[in-house]
């Protein structure tokens, strides 16, 4: 084993000396790639788009290592997981010698690619269940023994949605040192079963394909990684294009797995997994279902009766689902999409659904060189708040802002607060009226008002929230106006990291983005329960002005 893997390499490779690039733009007067000196139209700065980028950028490489608990050495960033499986092809397989192997019904891409290489496909089809056969698995590796190169495992796989038992893998690895066992984890995110990349330390031989393309929301701007032992990573490198990673992949990348943005990750996932429970359950009614496998993807696979008549149908309401009958007879798979498209799909499946508002959420995404900032708000949904702004008092009166206005806020930021924590405050106030806005649309059905009281002292839609010795009066109208009045005074500067000054500016910064009129007016002798009085009673107007009767707009000009 001293010289694995080069010894299951191709010869070709190990000999081959890799295209000698720059390796990426530096401060240096670049006059060394022919490259243009001047930004491409219409952009107006160059911003590096005229200059060839690294191969494998270190600080995508960095991200992603963190991303999926690994070493940056460990990684090969390419264009989408399917360069990586190309890339294993061109690295391990002799045309016309070496041969793969995958267990169909699976990802129709490793055929392919081996056919392009000239690499022979040893084929183990799963069991009638779609569970992987073990025994036939190893039976052709023994029997291929070492020109069997690479088996390719996908789990969850795709198109069936089911997940390998964790047990064979150790010991494929354990049992076929010189066959590199893949493992394509495109559904990961979608699966309760740890991912496989634990034990790549352990065993050389295994190789994890992982991409952004699913759970990531970003197939467009395509991007996945091989994870293996540096070994392989290094032999795979000298295959590799020399520029694969264009910069605005790279850049688009980072903004979307940037520290703020990860909590909206989590949160869609939530409901994406629990979208799925759903079409699983509703579409047993469909009449046009037979069976409906268990998933751990994002999709589900079915078998379906009356298969002409349904895509003439879904043909009909401009619905697309994946025909996978060439495979297995009788079998589609549907994507997993919003409450909304899954409830197109199940109404042209013939499912008789009660008909459900699609619940109002919003998000913002707010990047400058002072905050990064990601807000996610459900105005239908209180079930989740989780906010990370690193002012702990701001975080909670956040929380009792969301928890007393009865929607979910999920919210991270990364401020500059080294400076202070203005930007921050501000910011965040800016983000979170945009995202509420666009929950809001246009606002058919809300109360738009906060709750009426008898007495009219301070306004028409008075909130008296009482605090110990503190008491705040609140009224909201989501007029569409932008307005604030404050009326208080703080007997001290702060409360905790917070200052005091910052909290009729908040309420200013969200009037605006949300385009509201919000009153207030407190009295008290303790700045914190001043201050938490008005995020609560802000909560509270905002309950009544956000809840949704009917799809009436409360004004008389039809518009707010």
């Amino acid at each position: 084993m001293s010289k694995w893997p080069e010894n299951i390499a191709r010869k070709a490779i190990v000999g081959f000396k890799a295209y000698n690039a720059r390796g990426g733009a530096s401060n240096a007067l670049h006059l060394d790639a022919n490259e243009s000196p001047w930004a491409p139209p219409p952009v107006t700065t160059t911003d590096e788009f005229n200059r060839y980028p690294q191969q494998q950028p270190a600080n995508l490489r960095d991200r992603l290592a963190n991303l999926y608990g690994v070493s940056p050495p460990q990684i090969m960033l390419g264009r989408g997981a399917d360069e990586a499986i190309e890339v294993l092809l061109r690295t391990f397989c002799e045309a016309g010698e070496d041969s793969i192997l995958i267990c169909p019904p699976t990802f129709g891409y490793y055929e392919t690619c081996a056919s392009i290489q000239g690499a022979k496909i040893i084929k183990a089809p799963l069991r009638a269940d779609y569970s992987y056969d073990m025994d036939l698995i190893k039976s052709k590796l023994a029997k291929y023994d070492a020109s069997l190169k690479i088996a390719f495992l996908c789990s969850p796989n795709n198109p069936t949605g089911n997940s390998i038992d964790p047990k064979i893998i150790p010991e494929l690895c354990a049992d076929y040192p010189q066959t590199l066992i893949v493992i394509d984890e495109a559904y990961a995110e979608f699966s309760d079963q740890e991912s496989f990349t634990s034990q790549i330390e352990q065993f050389p031989n295994l190789v994890i394909l992982r991409t952004l393309s699913k759970a990531y929301s970003l197939a467009g701007v395509r991007l996945g990684t091989a994870i293996a032992d540096p070994r392989i990573i290094n032999l795979m490198l000298k295959v590799l294009p020399p520029y694969p990673i264009a910069r605005p992949v790279e850049r688009a990348v980072m903004r979307a797995l940037s520290p703020a943005s990860m909590p909206v990750h989590t949160a869609r996932l939530k409901l994406w997994k629990s979208e799925r429970i759903r079409m699983s359950q509703a579409l047993k009614a469909s009449p046009y279902i037979k069976c409906i496998y268990p998933s751990d993807a994002n999709f589900l696979l079915l078998d379906v009766i009356n298969e002409e008549r349904l895509l003439k149908v879904l043909t009909k309401n401009q619905i697309k689902i994946r025909d996978f009958r060439n495979m297995e007879p009788g079998k589609f798979r549907i994507s997993i999409g919003s409450p909304k498209e899954n409830n197109l799909a199940l109404a042209a499946f013939g499912v008789d659904m009660p008909v459900i508002r699609a619940q109002r959420i919003g998000e913002e995404y707010r990047k400058t060189k002072e905050t990064d900032i990601a807000v996610r708000v459900n105005l239908d949904n209180s079930a989740t708040t989780k906010i990370s702004t690193g002012i702990g008092f701001y975080d909670h009166m956040l929380e009792s802002l969301a928890k007393h206005g009865r929607f979910s806020l999920v919210l991270s930021c990364k401020g500059d607060l080294e400076i202070d924590a203005h930007h921050t405050i501000e910011d965040c106030a800016l983000a979170l009226g945009t995202a509420l806005a666009r929950a809001l649309g246009n606002k058919a059905g809300a109360g738009r008002f906060g709750f009426t009281l008898p007495e009219e002292n301070f306004g028409p839609q008075d909130i008296l929230v009482p605090m110990d010795e503190t008491q705040a009066r609140v009224a909201v109208d989501l007029s569409g106006r932008p307005a604030m009045v404050f009326k208080g005074k703080f007997p001290t500067d702060m409360a905790g990291e917070f200052p005091a000054e910052m909290c009729p500016h908040f309420f200013e910064s969200l009037a605006q983005t949300l385009g509201a009129s919000i009153q207030i007016g407190v009295e008290g002798e303790n700045t914190h329960h001043m201050i938490e009085a008005c995020f609560k009673g802000l909560g509270r107007a905002l309950a009544p002005a956000f809840e949704r009767k009917g799809e009436e707009i409360a004004s008389t000009k039809g518009v707010l």
